[in-house]
């Protein structure tokens, strides 16, 4: 699935990779795919906890070096 909109944390640490991400999301309609590239570590425990939460769908999760890209479907 194709992301039609980036949010890059690159450089940020929690909780702001994980609180743009929801404010990101909220913004969008549904079916939109949003990727959300960074590189805290913790993101990759929290980003799907939010996703699941939020009711949206995470589709992949990308580990690239030392980057973390999560694609994540708007489903409400």
């Amino acid at each position: 699935m194709e992301p039609t909109h980036k949010l890059d944390v690159l450089g940020h640490y929690c909780p702001v990779p994980v609180s743009q991400a929801k404010k990101a999301l909220g913004k969008l309609t549904k079916g939109s795919v949003l990727m959300v590239i960074a590189d805290d570590p913790e993101t990759m425990h929290d980003m799907p906890i939010l996703v699941d939460r939020l009711g949206h769908n995470l589709i992949e999760v990308q580990r690239v070096s030392g980057e973390f890209k999560f694609i994540i479907e708007v489903c409400i």
